[in-house]
This record gives structure tokens, C-alpha cells and sequence, in this order.
């Protein structure tokens, strides 16, 4: 197959740089990476033994599906299949290089590969970084950028891509080989026939078969969130008698646990047999205090598939199924059993056991949910099993985590130990830092804290441990919020693969969802609260106060809440895009909410969902009680103004008369600004002149702050809340963006091009 390859004209640099590294990204926020242009390259300091490679896109559409790719290349090929490492091939055979996944930042959308220069084979002299996408090209995406980070977390090297084209698959850089020294290479060329056509020319065999046609897939779940949880399952009764439906039900069922067994010797679509005994069934019988795989490969099973001759660059389909309900219940009164039962639950230690055993025992049990959270940890995807309060010898003491994380993929087995709080409790640095110990001595990757404490930023951690200790061992921290939002992302928008999968993430959401299972989002403002909210009233508020930084501290942590909250509702993963130098160092984030505070006696942020019409902005004024939504949209740039008014009101036929609208005006800094009630009476009201060309409307709303700290009636975080989901509901998601017309050709060309097409 012939690949047309597109160069991206550019003049070569070339320079070599020292780079003095902290050993962790906290050590050194704020820190800029040395950056570089295409054709450049750079040479990586001597004691550089591994690398994270991000590769990073902004997509004001979040349409398009856009994957990282590495190549281990020999002489510019691949030297087999083996050596390509993507989504459906995670890990390269030998370990040395994963595919980490993507996770959402302020900055736009991330992907990681990680290197481990030592184990990279000696035939293999370059590692090429790449990307691609499945509908249009790297040309409308903006941002582009690659940046290489040490072992610690440090950057190194940043180049950045602004010239890209029609390109569907791009490769970003190379790292490589050269006199034994390790260098970096800004490459920044791609293929107009995206994934396939890149490996392909990197010697890959490709091999993608037609996607299964939509009538051979499950039904698809309903699209209302609710209504999977609260379907009280006569849908399903009408359309199956109650006996098909019976049988099906005990058939799931008592299929389950072959499915589990299948699973635990499932360590992926590309594992070598002996790959897939060594990371589950063919160890060494561990010693007392290491964890035993509770599901093992039944006696006589059938060997593990062997390695595909050919490598698929389609991307698993992934299915919403409904979870099965009961349908022969007798009454309105009979209440179905529950798998997680709250019936119980009494002091804080029991409440956090059965929180953790759920948690724990639903990973193991859906596969789509287990990876959804280990990929937030940087685990590779693999099998994932689970296991609860191993107990490890630590200076001839028994030290008991609330949980252990395994993955294995290949003859990579990665680790995490698991500590949970729920309720009030807090994490303890004891506590952190005896786990972060036995961590190392075992050699294990990371240790998960879990709590209802939402860090204020995203990779940051509520615990601050001696820095000594997560040189070798990573230190990660998941809110319950998030892992309720995860849940809820894969049963209603990412899909299961059967319903007795759908029925126990359902019943694990409404575990965490009652308030006794101790797991909560974000509901209290803090015990600053009151003080520095009575304060911004009076007027007497000032950036030195005492109390200001922890208010400022709960409003950064209410607003990555909201971000969780949104995109589980919706799908769609919801940011609070931020300045660079705000969203690398925390201090000065603080230190920003705080000064708005005082001098202004607000408390705002700028929310990013995709699809939507506009950045939703929203601020809470403390010192006059209001909470004010708004989005800002571009007006069609055709039509008259009237036109462009009547284009705006009719999609807002579901918004309250309240809502303000302001239109701005081409060459004039005032603007014109009415009630929506008012300007639906006479459109006419927002037209200040009809020679000016309206350039935006801003739509807002502003209603009643809650007072109280914590709570639902009369509270600042449910009034916030109430606010921007009304907003959105009934303004924001009724907003499409004019439609721009194609570029048109001027008169002459298209006249003369139909001339000469007559002539043929």
C-alpha cells in the first residue's frame, strides 16, 4: 500500500543542552522546559534512566479520537509487530516501552508513553513518538506540543507544533541512539492515511477487519443517567415474557464466574503464552504476606491465545447495556435486594471496610471499570485483580494496607497499595509514609491514598510526605468523587461488556450514592466559611486575613467538583482551562483566588465543556449574595442584525425570562443589554443601531447565594451547584454555533473552469 508522506517545510536547528533536574513535578512547579524547533535535538543528561513522553492537543470540538503510538525501530523498521505500542497493544515485549493513556489537564488532552532507556533492547536505536486520529486532520486541532519529562517527573525538553496540515497520523519525535548517548529529535511529519498507513510504512502488519454491523451489537443503555438507575424494568417485560427473561437473568448469572476465570489469564489481545503464565499462574507461590490471586485458571483450561501474525489499529467498540432489573415483584412495596447493603454500617472503621470491599470487589468484577481507574494511576492496561488488607512485615512489624492494585500485561506486573478514609476522616503522613516504604522494598510503583478530599489541582496530593521517599515509588491520590464519577462514565456513556456487569456498577453507584456508605463529593465550604463570608459583606475583607486562603483552598476544590460533576452527567470530560503559570504552581493559583476575594469579594471560574457554545463562566458574589452564570457566543457573521437576534432567541425557547442578554457591537465598546423576557416582546430592544455589525451575545444569569457552609437547604455549595446545572440546562445546551458557509471561489475561476470543462 503506497502512503503519500507530507513534509511540513521547516529549517533544521540543532542544539545540546545540560538540563539540572528536582526528582519530582512538585520540586520543581513553575519549572519551563528547554524548548527546541523541528529538527532539533537534544541530548539527554547521562543519568536520565527512564522518561515520560507527553504528547498534548487542544480540541475545541472533543470530537475526534486521538491516540499516542510508539515504535521501537531497528534501521528505521519495526522488527516485528511486537514493537509497535498503542491502545490495542499497550507493552512492548520486552517491557521497555507502555502506552499510559490520556488524561484530561487544564491545558487541553494528554497522552503519556513511557521509556525505560536501561531495558530498551541493544538492536533498537530509535523510538518513535507518534499520534493519530480518526476523523479530520492535525491541522484543526491547536496546541500541539511534546514534552519529555525524567523518571522524577522534571521536563527536559518541549517543542512545540504549529504547522501542521491534512495530516491524520503524525509523529511528533524521536528518541534515539548515537554513540551511546541517548538524544531527543523534534521530527514533526505525518501520513494522510492515519494509524494503518503510519505502521505500515514502519514495516507493522495491519490487519483491520469491518466493524461488526450495529444489529449484531447489544442494545444500546438509555441515554438519561437516571433513568438506568430507576428503570423499574417494564420496558424489558413487555419486550421479553417473564420467563425468557427469568432464564436469561440465571444464565448471566451463573456464568459469571467463568467469565472471572476467563479474565484472570486474560492478560490482553497481544501476550505471548509464556508472558500470560508468568503474570498470572506461573509464579512462585508468594510468601505469606504477599498478595494470593483470588480467581485462578480452572484445571485443564486451554492455553492463552498465541500472538496475533498481524496488529489491528481499530479501536475496540465498546456497548451500553442496561442493567437487569427484576420484573416479577409482586408489589410496589417489594424492594429489590441490594449487593452493597448500607443495613449496619455503624463506627468509622466498618464504614470504611465496606466501602474499600466494594470498591475492591467491583474492579475485579467489570473489567471497563477496574481500567477506567487504574488508567487515572498510569497502570498499564492488563488484567487487573484486587485484593483487601494484605499484611506486610515492615521493621519486624505487621503494617496492613486497605487494599493491593495488580496489573499485568505481559511480563509487566505493576503494583499499587491502597489506603482509604471515608467520611471525615483524614489521611494520616504515618500512615502515607510507612505504606510509601514498604512500596520500595518491594519494588512496587505506587501508593493510592483514597478520601473525599478533592486535591485543589489536578496531580496534586492533600499529604505532604518527606520527598525522599517518592523518588522510586509513585504517590497518587483518587476522591470518591472521582471514583463515583468513573462508575457512572462507563455504565451510562463508555458501555460494560454484559448486564450482570451493568447490574453491579449499578449497584456500587448506589452504594457510594447513599449517605451512609461514608463516599461524598464535595458539600462543606469549611470552618473559615462563615468569617470570611461575613467579612466580604461588610466590606472588610482583606487579602491578609487569616482565614481567606482556606476559603480560597475549598473554592478551588468545589470547582474541580464541578468539573467531575458535569462530565458525568454529560459524558464528556469538563475543565477549568487556567493561565500556565496557575496551573503548574499551586501557590500562586491560591494566591489568585485569594486577591479576587478581597479586593472584589468574588469567587469565580471558567468552565470548558466540549461542544458547547462558549466557555461557561460563573461567580459567586459573596459580599451581595448572587451566584452569576454566563456564556459568551460569536454572532453569525451573515445577515442583518435583526436576523442575527432572531437567530439567537429562538434557541433559547426553554431559558427563564430572567436571563440578561448583552450584545456586543463591531468598532463600539458599549453594549446593549435586556432582560431575555423583555427582548423576546421586542427584539428590537438589543438593536442600538442597525449599521453596527453585532459580533456577541453574553448571556447570564444571576440567582440567590446560599449562607450556610455546609448542607442542602440555604448552603453556598448546593446553591452553586443548583446554578450552573440550571444554566446549562436550559441556555447553554440549547446553543449551536452559527455554521460559517464554505470559502467561495471568486466569479472569474469559476467561470472559466466551467469554459474549459464544455471544451472537454
Amino acid at each position: 500500500m503506497a502512503h503519500r508522506l507530507h513534509v511540513i517545510r521547516s529549517s533544521a536547528m540543532f542544539a545540546h543542552a545540560w538540563f539540572r533536574h528536582g526528582n519530582s513535578l512538585l520540586d520543581t512547579a513553575g519549572m519551563e522546559a528547554r524548548s527546541i524547533t523541528k529538527g532539533a535535538n537534544l541530548e539527554l543528561p547521562t543519568d536520565t534512566s527512564g522518561l515520560q513522553i507527553v504528547v498534548g492537543w487542544q480540541d475545541s470540538e472533543n470530537e475526534r479520537a486521538i491516540d499516542a503510538s510508539a515504535l521501537l525501530l531497528a534501521g528505521r523498521k519495526v522488527r516485528s509487530d511486537a514493537d509497535f505500542v498503542f491502545y490495542n497493544q499497550p507493552t512492548s515485549a520486552d517491557g521497555s516501552v507502555r502506552h499510559l493513556g490520556a488524561s484530561v489537564t487544564e491545558g487541553g488532552v494528554e497522552e503519556r508513553i513511557a521509556v525505560d532507556l536501561e531495558s530498551v533492547p541493544g538492536d533498537v536505536d530509535t523510538i518513535a513518538i507518534a499520534a493519530s486520529l480518526d476523523r479530520g486532520s492535525f491541522g484543526e486541532l491547536s496546541g500541539m506540543h511534546l514534552v519529555a519529562l525524567d523518571d522524577g517527573g522534571a521536563p527536559i525538553v518541549r517543542y512545540d507544533i504549529t504547522d501542521a496540515t491534512v495530516e491524520t497520523a503524525f509523529v511528533f519525535g524521536e528518541v534515539y541512539r548515537r554513540n551511546g548517548a541517548w538524544k531527543l529529535r523534534a521530527v514533526g511529519q505525518g501520513w494522510d492515511t492515519g494509524l494503518a498507513g503510519l505502521a505500515t510504512d514502519f514495516g507493522v502488519s495491519v490487519d483491520d477487519e469491518p466493524a461488526p454491523d450495529a444489529a449484531d451489537l447489544p442494545a444500546p443503555i438509555l441515554d438519561e443517567t437516571t433513568s438506568v438507575l430507576e428503570e423499574t424494568g417494564t420496558e424489558l417485560l413487555d419486550a421479553t415474557g417473564a420467563d425468557d427473561m427469568d432464564a436469561q437473568l440465571l444464565d448471566e448469572t451463573t456464568s459469571v464466574l467463568e467469565e472471572a476465570d476467563a479474565e484472570a489469564v486474560d492478560v490482553g489481545d497481544f501476550v505471548d503464552d509464556a508472558g500470560a503464565d508468568a503474570a498470572v499462574s506461573g509464579e512462585p507461590e508468594p510468601p505469606l504476606d504477599e498478595p494470593v490471586p483470588v480467581a485462578a485458571a480452572p484445571a485443564g483450561a486451554a492455553p492463552a491465545a498465541s500472538r496475533a501474525k498481524t496488529v489491528r489499529t481499530r479501536q475496540p467498540r465498546t456497548t451500553r447495556i442496561m442493567p437487569p432489573v427484576p420484573v416479577l415483584a409482586g408489589g410496589t412495596n417489594w424492594a429489590a435486594a441490594r449487593l452493597f447493603s448500607v443495613a449496619g454500617v455503624g463506627a468509622a472503621e466498618e464504614q470504611e471496610k465496606r466501602a474499600t470491599s466494594a470498591l475492591l470487589a467491583t474492579m475485579y468484577a467489570v473489567r471497563p471499570f477496574a481500567r477506567g481507574i487504574v488508567a487515572r494511576l498510569g497502570a498499564p492496561a492488563g488484567t487487573v485483580e484486587t485484593f483487601a488488607e494484605v499484611q506486610f512485615e515492615l521493621a519486624d512489624r505487621k503494617v496492613v494496607p486497605d487494599g493491593v492494585i495488580r496489573v499485568a500485561r505481559g511480563s509487566r506486573l505493576w503494583t499499587c497499595l491502597l489506603e482509604v478514609k471515608t467520611g471525615t476522616s483524614q489521611l494520616r503522613r504515618d500512615q502515607v509514609e510507612k505504606y510509601l516504604d514498604v512500596a520500595r522494598i518491594r519494588g512496587y510503583d505506587a501508593v493510592v491514598t483514597l478520601s473525599n478530599e478533592i486535591a485543589p489541582g489536578a496531580g496534586e496530593h492533600p499529604v505532604d510526605v518527606d520527598k525522599r521517599k517518592i523518588r522510586k515509588v509513585g504517590m497518587l491520590h483518587l476522591s470518591w468523587a472521582e471514583v463515583l464519577q468513573e462508575a457512572r462514565m462507563v455504565l451510562t456513556h463508555r458501555g460494560v461488556e454484559t448486564p450482570v456487569q451493568a447490574w453491579i456498577l449499578a449497584e456500587f453507584i448506589k452504594y457510594l450514592e447513599h449517605p451512609r456508605s461514608g463516599a461524598s463529593g464535595f458539600d462543606d465550604m469549611g470552618a473559615a466559611w462563615a468569617t470570611v463570608r461575613d467579612a466580604a459583606v461588610a466590606g472588610t475583607l482583606r487579602a491578609a486575613d487569616r482565614k481567606v486562603p482556606a476559603v480560597a483552598d475549598a473554592w478551588l476544590r468545589l470547582v474541580r467538583f464541578l468539573c467531575l460533576h458535569l462530565t458525568a452527567e454529560l459524558g464528556v470530560t469538563v475543565t477549568s482551562p487556567l493561565p500556565r503559570r496557575l496551573a503548574v504552581d499551586p501557590a500562586a493559583r491560591q494566591a489568585a483566588v485569594v486577591s479576587k476575594l478581597a479586593v472584589d469579594g468574588v469567587l469565580d471560574a471558567t468552565l470548558k465543556i466540549p461542544g458547547a457554545a462558549g466557555l461557561v463562566t460563573l461567580a459567586a458574589d459573596v459580599g451581595r449574595g448572587q451566584v452569576k452564570v454566563s456564556v459568551q457566543v460569536a454572532a453569525p457573521k451573515e445577515g442583518s442584525s435583526q436576523r442575527r437576534v432572531s437567530w439567537l432567541l429562538r434557541q433559547l425557547d426553554k431559558a427563564p425570562n430572567d436571563v440578561v442578554v448583552e450584545v456586543g457591537f463591531t468598532g463600539r465598546t458599549e453594549t446593549t443589554c435586556e432582560r431575555l423576557g423583555d427582548a423576546r416582546a421586542r427584539p428590537a430592544v438589543l438593536i442600538v443601531d442597525r449599521a453596527l455589525d453585532i459580533t456577541t451575545f453574553k448571556l447570564s444569569r444571576s440567582t440567590p447565594m446560599g449562607a450556610r457552609r455546609s448542607g442542602v437547604r440555604g448552603a453556598f455549595v448546593h446553591s452553586v451547584i443548583t446554578a450552573l446545572d440550571a444554566f446549562y440546562g436550559t441556555v447553554v445546551q440549547g446553543l449551536k454555533p452559527w455554521p460559517s458557509p464554505a470559502p467561495q471561489l471568486p466569479e472569474e475561476t469559476v467561470s472559466e473552469a466551467a469554459a474549459l470543462d464544455d471544451l472537454t
